[in-house]
C-alpha cells in the first residue's frame, strides 16, 4: 500500500484521551532504625530522604494508602524547624492531611500523612495521585530545610548551613500498644499460632520426661536422728581389785548398762546421819 491510498484514521471529538500512565519509582526497603507504624499508619517502604526528614509509603489497617512525611532527629530538635513544619502542613488542602501529631510533642518527631492515594491499578488516576502526595510531601521537608527560598541579595561571607543537618536518622517515635500483632496477616497468622503451640508442646513434653526421670530418686542427704529421753543409756565402768594378800585377780574391769532415769518432779534426799556413798574408787581404801 502506497502513501496515496493510506487513509488516516480519525477519532470523535468525545472520546477521552487515553495517556500512559506514569511510572511510579519503587519504594526503597526501610531500614532497621525506621519505625515500623507512626499513628494508624504502617511503613512499608523509604520514597525520599533529605537533611529534614524522610518520606515514606505507608498504608492503615482499612487500605489506605498515603504517604508520610516525618522529621529527623536534627530537625525535630529545633524548635524553628518545627514551626516551619506546621505551617507547611496548614497551607495544605484539608482533605489532603489524613493524619498527624501533635506539635506539642517536644519530644517527638512530627509526622504527617499525605493523600489519599488509591490502589495502584495501573492507572494514570492512580499514578497521579501518588506523584501529588509525593510533591505535597517534599514541599513540606523543603520548607523545613529552606532551600526552595529565593536569594534576596548577592550571597557573601560562609555558606549557611543548618546546624543539625548531619543529624540525619529518623527522629524519635512512639508506639503504644506494640505494633507486632497487627502487622501480621492471615498466613503469618496461622505460623505464628503453630509455632507457640509447638513450643508448648516441647516444654510439656520436657517436663513430662523430667517427672519421669527424677520420681524415684533419693534425697540427697539423710535426714538427722533426733534422740528422745526414753532411748538413752547410761555405761558405768567399775574396775575390780582384789584386796592384799588374796593373790592376782582377773584384773578386768566390769561394766554395768543401766537405763537413765526419767526425770521426775519429786525431790530425792537422803535420810539424816546417812554417809553418801563415794562413787570414786579410790575412795573405797
Amino acid at each position: 500500500m502506497t502513501a496515496t491510498e493510506s487513509q488516516t484514521e480519525v477519532q470523535p471529538a468525545d472520546a477521552p484521551e487515553e495517556r500512559p500512565a506514569l511510572e511510579i519509582p519503587a519504594a526503597l526497603p526501610l531500614q532497621p532504625e525506621d519505625p515500623p507504624r507512626v499513628g494508624e499508619f504502617w511503613l512499608r517502604g523509604r520514597l525520599g530522604a533529605n537533611a529534614a526528614g524522610y518520606l515514606y509509603t505507608a498504608s492503615d489497617e482499612t487500605g489506605r494508602h498515603v504517604v508520610v512525611a516525618m522529621m529527623t532527629e536534627g530537625s525535630a530538635d529545633d524548635a524553628a524547624a518545627r514551626d516551619r513544619f506546621v505551617n507547611a502542613v496548614d497551607d495544605l488542602p484539608e482533605d489532603a492531611v489524613l493524619g498527624h501529631n501533635d506539635s506539642d510533642d517536644d519530644d517527638l518527631a512530627l509526622w504527617v500523612a499525605v493523600g489519599p492515594i488509591r490502589e495502584d491499578d495501573g492507572s494514570s488516576a492512580a499514578s497521579d495521585e501518588r506523584l501529588i502526595a509525593e510533591r505535597r510531601g517534599e514541599e513540606i521537608l523543603s520548607a523545613v530545610l529552606m532551600d526552595r527560598i529565593p536569594q534576596i541579595g548577592k550571597l557573601r561571607g560562609p555558606e549557611f548551613r543548618h546546624y543539625w543537618e548531619s543529624r540525619r536518622r529518623p527522629g524519635l517515635f512512639r508506639i503504644w500498644p506494640l505494633p507486632w500483632p497487627n502487622a501480621l496477616r492471615p498466613a503469618s497468622r496461622w505460623a505464628l499460632a503453630f509455632a507457640l503451640l509447638t513450643m508448648a508442646l516441647i516444654m510439656a513434653l520436657a517436663v513430662f520426661l523430667a517427672w519421669l526421670l527424677f520420681r524415684h530418686a533419693q534425697p540427697l542427704e539423710p535426714e538427722p536422728v533426733i534422740p528422745t529421753p526414753t532411748s538413752t543409756a547410761t555405761v558405768t565402768v567399775t574396775p575390780t581389785t582384789p584386796p592384799p594378800g588374796t593373790g592376782t585377780g582377773s584384773g578386768s574391769p566390769s561394766v554395768t548398762v543401766s537405763p537413765s532415769p526419767v526425770p521426775t518432779d519429786i525431790p530425792t534426799t537422803l535420810p539424816s546421819g546417812s554417809i553418801p556413798t563415794a562413787t570414786d574408787p579410790g575412795d573405797k581404801f
